[in-house]
């Protein structure tokens, strides 16, 4: 890619990834936007070692040709994940520092709960990784910390309605509502024209507004049962799950039971990774539903007047941050949305950029959360579908350990070692466990794009295991199937699927194929998407029932779909390995993201808050406080 790249000196047996992070000296960032082409205008730094990229980018390089799109997802993994980061990243520096390609790496911000509890950091591992490390995983440019206030301002604004409403009289709330100026008249202000137009009143003056007008227009009367928004914090807090507020002598006794969630999975996070535009993204946070009015119309974020300031607190958000590799290829990283509750892809604008930004020939890649079941799914039938954006490549990482397991292994356990089975040869059990890739592999190519298959090497693999592996997937019907060592060796150990990768893109008319159209029932697509795990049925609970009803009712059955269901098999049950089938999909509840854009039926039971384990990640941390250099992330 240019004189930004670093060669590295790598080291056997791989250090901790916190010390291979620190072992190299990053580029100054305004190294990494020149290579890309970016000038001064087009970024803000953020210290020595980041910067926000502007979206004008987009608009500037509006007439050029994007380069090629590629998506990671994976086989179905074991707790302990399968390396699809490490993959995206190790790709990337291939791609970039031996293949000479022009390449940009999208990824999803690492939210601080998991970093302090069990899974630890998100940048990649080994040799291939996002750096600063700390950095990427800590605060980074505040994004999350936008979302998190942003959130709580609208949970606040809630609660404070609903008090105001239950202590005044009609005209005494209309009269707060529209205060007076100094000359005495009162004027509405222009956020409360969207809630005028929803309720059919075209009047601009209060004065005019009949008594029964201005009751509709300042009572919201929201039904306290119905609130489905939450408040949310970027720490794994069990404890915070159910709580009670309301409590102060000052609330007249208005107690309701709520919660919160982490703040990766509040639905701005999934605004933010879905948004297009500035305006797009004012337009998703004013519609976001908060719950409904006695009445069972939906109350949105505007409704309360709050949509506006919500898009001043993450004005800066929107724009994502850019980083480097470890071999000094650039990183854009954006957004961090739950890949169960939520669609668990980055965002559409850093896509956008970035495939502007390395033009015809070059290579963008993203990576897409839990299998490809979940995270190229969503990809593919709700980012691609509000982006527009056709990938020509999806990547599936697999590794021995994972297919060993589908193919009938002992658990996997995260904290506790290996079984045998696991660090020992045994081509007959990863040979069964290959129909879960085999199904991967047929699912993703029926969205019309090139399927090659990452095998993540382990050193206790062996050849014929390796082998095997390629074979089933060449079988089932990938493109190729590529040995990959990137976690030991950089971007050197994965050359091979470098250009494996480019010659997928270069063969293959891109056309993409949705699993479903959006102008079918909500249960339609929710069928279509249970099929494709191999479900022969869909089951609704009472609740998903009535939910579906009034969402259908309310004029969101045009939405996409996002499956919430667990990540650690096809099926809702996270003990059938393998590629289980003629099972009954059971749908336990319906919620929507209507600011984000989509439906999300709940497939059993989806925690949103991560609870600590008994020995948290954080007994690790600390600081030099000689070198202020952070020790211990993992």
């Amino acid at each position: 890619m240019g004189k930004t790249v670093r060669k590295l000196q790598v080291e056997s047996p791989v250090p901790a990834d916190i010390d291979v992070a620190n072992s190299v000296e990053p580029f100054h960032i305004s190294e990494i936007a020149q290579e890309l082409n970016l000038s001064p205008h087009n970024y803000d730094l953020y210290g020595k070692y980041k910067a926000k990229v502007f979206l004008s980018v987009i608009d500037e390089l509006q007439g050029s040709e994007d380069g090629y799109y590629v998506v990671v997802g994976g086989i179905t993994p074991t707790p302990l994940g399968e390396g699809k980061s490490t993959t995206t990243v190790g790709l990337c520096q291939a791609l970039g520092a031996f293949l000479d390609k022009k390449v940009v790496t999208c990824l999803r911000q690492p939210s601080q709960g998991p970093t302090f509890g069990i899974k630890g950091g998100a940048a990649g591992g080994g040799y291939s990784q996002v750096i600063p490390m700390d950095e990427f995983n800590l605060h980074m440019t505040g994004d999350i910390h936008a979302i998190t206030a942003a959130n709580n301002l609208l949970a606040a604004a809630i609660d404070a309605r609903i008090f105001h409403e239950s202590t005044q009289s009609d005209k005494a709330l209309f009269n707060r509502l529209c205060p007076p100026n100094k000359e005495g008249k009162r004027s509405f202000s222009n956020i409360m024209f969207s809630r005028l137009k929803k309720l059919g009143i075209s009047k601009t003056n209060p004065e005019e507004l009949t008594p029964e007008e201005a009751k509709k227009f300042a009572r919201l009367d929201i039904d306290p049962e119905s609130i489905t928004w939450r408040r949310v914090m970027d720490v794994n807090d069990r404890f915070l799950r159910k709580i009670t507020i309301g409590q102060g002598p000052e609330e007249k006794g208005m107690v309701r039971e709520t919660g919160f969630d982490i703040s990766v999975a509040s639905e701005i996070m999934a605004v933010l990774a879905l948004t297009t535009s500035l305006s797009d993204m004012r337009e998703r946070l004013g519609k976001m539903v908060i719950g409904n009015s006695k009445a069972g119309d939906p109350i949105t974020a505007d409704d309360l007047g709050v949509g506006g300031a919500l898009t001043v607190l993450m004005k800066d958000a929107i724009n994502p941050t850019l980083m480097q590799t470890l071999e000094g290829t650039p990183v854009l990283v954006h957004a961090g949305p739950f890949a169960n509750i939520a669609h668990g892809n980055s965002s559409i604008v850093a896509d956008k950029i970035a495939l502007k930004l390395v033009g015809p020939g070059g290579f963008v890649v993203t990576e897409a959360g839990f299998g490809a079941d979940i995270g190229t799914e969503k990809f593919m039938n709700i980012k691609c579908r509000y982006s527009g954006l056709t990938p020509q490549c999806a990547v599936i990482v697999a590794t021995i350990r994972a297919l060993k397991m589908h193919g009938g292994g002992p658990e996997v356990v995260a904290g506790k070692p290996l079984d045998r089975a696991y660090v020992t040869e045994n081509v007959a059990l990863v040979e069964a466990g290959c129909i879960n890739l085999a199904r991967h592999i047929s699912n993703t190519k029926a969205y019309g794009v090139n399927v090659v298959v990452a095998v993540n090497k382990f050193s206790t693999d062996s050849e014929a295991e390796l082998s095997a592996v390629r074979n089933a997937a060449l079988a089932a019907g990938a493109f190729d199937a590529v040995i990959c060592s990137h976690h030991a060796h950089g971007g050197k150990g994965a050359v091979d699927l470098g250009i494996a990768v480019q010659k997928a893109c270069e063969n293959v008319t891109p056309q993409l194929r949705f699993l479903y159209p959006l102008d079918i029932s909500i249960k339609e697509k929710i069928e279509a998407i249970a099929k494709s795990y191999g479900a022969s049925g869909v089951e609704y609970s009472e609740q998903a029932e009535k939910q579906i009803e009034m969402y259908s009712k309310q004029g969101f059955s045009h939405l996409p779909i996002c499956m919430a269901k667990t990540q650690y098999s096809f099926s809702h049950n996270a003990s059938e390995k393998g590629a289980p089938s003629g099972f009954v999909l059971p749908i336990r509840d319906v919620r929507a993201s209507i600011g984000a854009g989509f439906i999300y039926p709940l497939v059993g039971t989806m925690s949103t808050m991560p609870g600590l384990p008994t020995r948290p990640s954080f007994y690790g941390i600390d600081l030099d406080t000689t070198t202020g250099r952070v020790i211990g992330l993992s």
